[in-house]
This record gives C-alpha cells, structure tokens and sequence, in this order.
C-alpha cells in the first residue's frame, strides 16, 4: 500500500488516545503522552501564543529540551500562524560564554516575537534575551497558564521552520524551509523506511538538531507511531536504558550519528546484553557525521547475535539547506563500502568510504569539478543537491567560510564524494583538505584512521591548511592519553608527506565543537595561526 502524504497538522484531526509519546523519566520509567492530549496542549499553545501577540509569520523561538512542551511548542507555533525556530538550551555547551556568544548570535539572527524557555533555560536566556534587545522569554508552562484551545489552527506560515546550520566553520547560519519543504521531505523519509503507525521508535537525539527534530520527532508525530523520547545524557548515562527500551518495546526504528553507535561499543559488553533481543528493529538511520565501516562491523557483531540484522544498518546522507533527507539506504539491502576511481585514491587517506544510499524521491544528487562540471561516478567532488525540499535561503548574513550555497544550480553543499552503483558516498568537507602531491586528503578521513587505531571519537580533531605559507596538519587531542601522539604521528606523517605536524592538547572538553558535537575546524584553525593555543601548541613527534 502507498504510504502517502501528509500535511504537517492534520494529525491534530485524527489525534489517536492509545498512540502518542513516552518521555523518560527519572524513575528509569516513561511518561505517557496520547497525541490527543498532545493535540489539545498545541491548541492551547496556539491561543496563547496569539494572545501573546504573534502574528502570522512571526518567528518564535523554542530553547527548550525533549519535552511535551517542546513538541507543543513546536506544533503550537504552526498552528498560530508562526514559524518555529529551535535554539540549543544551555546543556548542549559545556563553556557558559561559548553558549552566550551562541544563543546570542541566533536570537540575534532571527529577532523572535516570543521566546519559549524551559525552566532551566530561563535565566540564561533572560540575559541573553535583554543584551540582544529582545522581549523577556517565558517558560512554557507561564505561557500556556489559562489558555483554551484554539477553535482551529490558522493558516501556516510560508516558513514552517527556521533551522540552523552546524557552524562546523564559523557561526551556525539560519535557513528558511518552506512548509512544502517540510511536508515532502517527511514524506520522502516515511517512504524511505516504510514508516506506519504500527512501527514504534526511539530516540536520545536533541530537538535543536536537525536529524533529532525533522528526521525523527516531527516524523513520528505527523505519521502518528509511538515514539520514545530519551534526553541525550539519559543516553550518555545508560545507553543500556535506550537498549533495553528497544527489547521491551518492539522498536522497529530510531537514529543516531556514528558517535552513537561507537558510544554503546565502548559501554556496552556483550553480557549485558543478555536476555536481549533486536530482531524488531527495521531501521537504524546513521547520519550526521562520517561513518565508520569498522564501526559499523563491530556494532553489528555485538548486537548481530541477539537478532539485529545488517540490513537494518541504514548510512544516510542530509543537510540543514536539503530541510533534512537527501539519500539513504533501504531497509534489508545492506551497506557497502567504495573506493574512488585510482586517481583519487588519495582523497580517502586510504580508508573505505561507507555508501549513503540513493536519493528519496524528487531529489537529484550530482557530482561536479571546481569549474562546475558534472563528474561521471567514481570521480571526486563537491555534492551538489537538486529537486524538491531545498532550502528558500538564508536568515540575515548569507556569507560562509563553508562553501554552502543555495542559488540556480541546486544546493552547493560544499561536501566531497562520488557516486558509484546509484549510491552517494561521503567523503569530508572541502574545506577541511590539503592537497597532498595533487590529490585531496581530508580530516575527517585522518581522523577515523586515528580512531581504528585507538583514540576515541570526539578526543582528537585535525585540522588541515597552509600556515606561513608550510602546509601543516593538526591534531588537537582532548585530554591526550598515551600512545595517542604515536598513533597521530604515523597516520598524519604517512598521508601529508612533508607538511609539517604539531599536535595541540587541551583538556577533555576542550576542543570547540557545535552543538550536535562536530569540531569546529576552521574556528580551530583560525586560532592556532592566531597563537591562542601556543603554550599547548608543541611538533607532533613519535613517542
């Protein structure tokens, strides 16, 4: 049977009592919330949102965690005429200024008519809030205090949602999506994974980042499936807890980065698992960031026993300027691995590049050289994206040392990769390479050789460039641990020839990252050249 569209609030109308969304609890239980008694707190949310003085095609904006009130928010924000803007709450930052200088510049960028906090957030905000020249925020729960439903909803504004880029290479910039963009890109992705409402999901993803809200929150919630609704640090606490939650329940889908999955390797042994079983699960949606095969490999040798089958290892690829989905990997066909044509081997630093499936319907993805010119598969390039649920454009400043762009050719992506048998595959940012003999080595392909050999995900960054003129490569280590400059010293002395090696070490935590965790590089970068880090900044020598 055809899965088919869907518009974004027409589940208020249809609103079932036994369905809904189970929120984690402290108790190690869920809170239960029926889309009908969901559908009753968005109209409310509506009404006083209205009453608040949002107009159509205000913008508000929701720094809230995982919650009711933020799926309330979310939807009440559509159903008031106005578009949403999800903003990181303080959590997602370990450094209070950082988080400032963040949440500031996107206030900034959007100039909200209202800001729904959750009770955690509020006094951060309410500073922030004030320097920006803003409205005082409200919590959610001081908002909707009073209100009745909204008879129905209004019309929906012609921007469904404000959603921010990763600032991987500077400030994270805002992106208009239309609401058809929205609609077919959730349409697209429930035709992907053969979504029904019969099929319940999980998640510990935060609802300020794309993959979290569009690529699984919204889609749960307008196709009308139970979802499981963790915070990240319940995750990072016990991904035994999301595990299990997967054995009890059925879940037949969810969806993480390649972090995730190295993360339960690293914290789950094969005896806590058993008593276990996995065979529900159809969909694990692997995206956001490079994937490991080997990652990949051992993921499923650990669950792979207690019934996962590979075929349910789904590497996709998307963008905050594609609203979400651009590729993927159909459930049961099984991932693979491509090396590019020989003259470009080097663009992989000698690693295998994990396939991220074939366009959803109503995209086109096309690979093209520095002049612009469609590259025939297994040939190196930028990915360029076309078709249906791109991005209108941009919020504010549309300049970017990323190398996105939105104009007449489609989506710019400023990603490298090839094509091969119909599939994408991903190689790095553009920008995060040095041309080595004439070919293009990457970071992110440095970096996942240093994490085959030991180091773990998200405690080494490199960076690559030209600095006084000597091409040089990076790795700053987060809280460096031994044996971990010998491992970097032979992959990056291997792979950069003569460049020149310094390592910069930094306490855990410290190395700048976005609020969904990608190392900001090029901030990074800028501030080696710049001497910040020189007291830490030493030559990357063998131990």
């Amino acid at each position: 049977m055809a899965i088919p569209d869907r518009g974004l609030l027409d589940w208020l109308d249809e609103a079932s009592a036994e369905r809904g969304l189970y929120y984690a609890n402290r108790d190690d239980g869920w809170d239960f919330w029926s889309y009908r008694d969901l559908a009753d707190l968005v109209l409310r949310t509506a009404a006083a949102l209205r009453a608040g003085g949002v107009g159509q095609g205000d913008v508000v904006a929701l720094v809230q965690r995982s919650s009711p009130g933020f799926a309330a928010g979310f939807f009440g924000a559509l159903a008031a005429g106005a578009t949403p803007c999800s903003i990181a709450p303080p959590f997602a930052f370990q450094r209070a200024d950082e988080y400032e200088k963040h949440a500031g510049h996107l206030l900034g960028t959007v100039r909200p008519r209202a800001v729904v906090c959750d009770d955690e957030s509020l006094e951060r905000i309410r500073k922030i809030a004030a320097v920006a020249g803003l409205d005082e925020p409200v919590t959610f729960d001081e908002l909707i205090a009073g209100a009745r439903p909204l008879e129905r909803p209004m019309p929906l504004p012609e921007t469904a949602l404000l959603q921010f880029t990763s600032g991987s290479s500077g400030f994270s910039r805002g992106v208009e999506i239309s609401a058809d963009a929205l609609r077919t890109n959730l349409t697209g992705m429930r035709r992907w994974l053969g979504c029904k409402p019969e099929l319940p999901a999980i998640s510990w993803l935060p609802v300020h980042h794309d993959m979290g809200l569009v690529g699984f929150l919204l889609n749960v919630v307008v196709t009308g499936f139970d979802g499981w609704m963790m915070q990240p640090d319940d995750f990072i606490r016990s991904p035994l807890r999301y595990l299990r939650c997967i054995n009890d329940q059925g879940v037949a889908m969810t969806a993480m980065p390649n972090f995730g999955l190295s993360y339960i390797l690293r914290r789950v042994r094969p005896a806590d698992l058993e008593g276990l079983r996995f065979d529900s699960i159809r969909c694990v949606i692997i995206g956001a960031e490079r994937v490991d095969p080997q990652v990949l490999r051992d993921f499923h040798a650990l669950l792979g026993p207690h019934g996962l089958d590979r075929g349910a290892l789904l590497p996709a690829y998307g963008s905050a300027e594609a609203t979400l989905a651009v590729t993927g990997l159909p459930p049961g066909e099984g991932w693979a691995t491509r090396e590019p044509d020989d003259g470009d081997a080097a663009s992989l630093a000698g690693t295998a590049v994990v396939g991220c499936g074939r366009p959803l319907e109503g995209r086109t993805v096309t690979i093209v050289s520095e002049d612009g010119e469609v590259l025939p598969d297994g040939q190196v390039g930028e990915i360029v994206v076309s078709g249906v649920s791109i991005a209108s454009g941009y919020v504010g400043d549309t300049g970017s040392a990323s190398g996105t762009s939105l104009g007449g050719q489609g989506l710019r992506t400023g990603d490298a990769g090839f094509r091969c048998d119909g599939q994408l595959f991903v190689i790095g940012r553009l920008g995060d390479g040095l041309k080595v003999s004439g070919k293009m080595v990457f970071a992110e392909s440095l970096e996942t050789l240093m994490h085959q050999r030991g180091v773990p995900e998200r405690r080494v960054a490199v960076l690559l460039g030209v600095r006084d003129g000597v091409p040089t490569g990076v790795a700053v280590f987060a809280g460096v641990q031994p044996g971990w400059r010998q491992i970097a010293h032979d992959v990056l002395s291997e792979w950069l020839g003569d460049a020149e090696l310094l390592a910069v070490e930094v306490p855990r935590g410290g190395i700048a990252v976005t609020s969904s965790g990608k190392p900001r590089r090029r901030v990074i970068w800028k501030a080696v050249c710049a001497g910040w880090f020189s007291e830490a900044t030493r030559p990357l020598t063998a131990d």
